[in-house]
């Protein structure tokens, strides 16, 4: 048993908040006299100064990419440009399992100091003529990172370029693996599931689409693919003559089973199209800013109906896999294309709006018989001094802010700013001296 007591106040959820305590137990969100009578199993987490909230979910990340940030050639430039440049240095480090458990551990320790307690890793890049063993092996990788930190981890076995017999193999093959006879491809604990993503239409085939769409058909998984970031209209539209969201339609690949990233570039017919299928929406403004794609219009989205949630995306286009921050980010720019976003209304975007994209309602909000995933946020500081709303300061005020405590399904896994599970400084140092050999060797 677990007792959060003293906040501020509680987030609940965007419409919601409370200022009593908050009792989590065996994993969920429990009534106070579901409390054992065992004292020695109740521990106290004290939020005086705080503001607690649910975990947040990162709906869309490339966790690989924690381990090419900040790439020369890769800043203020085409995709025509950044695609290939990312994919020599991806070559030249060589992708694989070791690579990929020291990349994820980072990048799911980034995330867990900053507030995210599930992850949605779109994993695009496998080595160069690879087989189903090895895609089996990184996944494993990333799974086991995941763990070794306490973090809730969604394996998405994305595709880019791939042969799409290839890519179905691998998908079944990680499912077995990772999540044998898994309803709807997640764990029983909910720590771990499967999900299936072609990287889009500008470079996926619609065999790819078909036989990944199968795979998620036969085990009932979740259905992610990027779209309408820009370039990816225009790839369409030289190939097929048609814009994506028609060729998903055809496709198949439109429906609430499926969540879309980025959707930069919308028009008003195709917001009215996504809602009509229940096509939930993924934003990603600190990545598709800095690409010069654009915003996607999150305001008209929900307006229509369309259920949007946040990511970060990778460390090639983004940098950094501080979702808070890229929710303020939101907050700030959405007038840009359209109404303004109120801070209560981007953290449920980034709560339960991203839940609701992973197929996982329990998540994202802190009612009765939710998952146990808390933030404890200090707004204490001198960065929150003269804040009369404590709940949109923490996107208003003190950009990059860190909580105090962090649990996930019930443990602490953050505990004063620091993880329980691991060291920063030595996840840090493994990746980088792990990429350091690797650059000498090949120099």
């Amino acid at each position: 048993m677990l007792t959060i007591r003293n906040a501020v106040t509680t987030f609940i959820d965007e419409t919601t908040e409370t200022s009593a305590e908050l009792f989590l137990d065996d994993g969920v969100v429990v009534e106070p006299d579901a409390r054992t009578d065992s004292a020695a199993r109740i521990e106290v987490l004290d939020a005086t100064g705080c503001v607690v909230t649910p975990g947040l979910v990162n709906a869309h990340h490339h966790l690989l990419q924690t381990a090419f940030r900040t790439l020369p050639g890769t800043r203020g430039v085409a995709m025509a440009t950044w695609l290939p440049t990312m994919a020599a240095e991806y070559a030249r480090i060589g992708i694989d399992a070791e690579l990929e458990y020291a990349a994820a551990r980072a990048g799911l320790a980034e995330a867990l100091l900053s507030g995210v307690t599930t992850v949605a890793d779109h994993h695009l890049n496998w080595p160069t003529g690879y087989g189903t063993a090895e895609t089996v092996d990184i996944a494993t990788a990333t799974a086991t990172a995941a763990a070794d930190l306490g973090a809730r981890l969604v394996v998405v076995r994305g595709s880019a370029r791939d042969d799409a017999q290839a890519a179905a193999a691998s998908a079944e093959a990680i499912v077995s693996a990772l999540v044998p006879a898994a309803a709807h491809g997640i764990r029983a604990d909910g720590m771990l599931q499967v999900a299936v993503g072609p990287a889009g239409v500008h470079s996926d085939s619609p065999e790819t689409f078909a036989l990944l769409g199968d795979v998620a058909e036969r085990h009932g998984l979740r259905r992610r693919t990027q779209a309408n970031e820009q370039v990816d209209v225009v790839i369409a539209l030289e190939k097929y003559g048609r814009r994506p969201i028609d060729l998903l339609d055809d496709w198949g690949w439109l429906g609430p089973d499926v969540t879309l990233a980025h959707l930069c570039d919308l028009t008003p017919d195709e917001i009215t199209r996504l809602a009509a299928t229940a096509v939930t929406a993924t934003h990603a403004p600190g990545c598709d800013l800095p690409m010069g794609w654009g915003m996607a219009p999150v305001a008209a989205l929900r307006s229509a109906g369309v259920v949007v949630g946040l990511g970060t995306s990778g460390g090639g286009s983004n940098d950094a896999g501080h979702l808070l921050a890229d929710a303020r980010l939101a907050m700030q720019v959405a007038p840009l294309v359209g109404p303004p976003l109120a801070a209560r209304e981007v953290l449920g975007i980034a709560t339960k709006g991203s839940a609701l994209g992973l197929g996982r309602p329990e998540l994202g909000s802190l009612t009765l018989g939710d998952a146990a995933d808390v933030c404890v946020w200090d707004v204490s500081g001198v960065a929150d001094a003269g804040v009369a709303d404590p709940v949109a300061g923490l996107l208003w005020a003190a950009p990059g802010r860190r909580p105090r405590h962090v649990v996930v399904a019930g443990r602490v896994v953050v505990r004063d700013y620091h993880l329980v599970g691991a060291d920063e400084r030595t996840v840090a140092t493994d990746l980088d001296d792990l990429l350091a050999a690797r650059r000498r060797r090949r120099l």
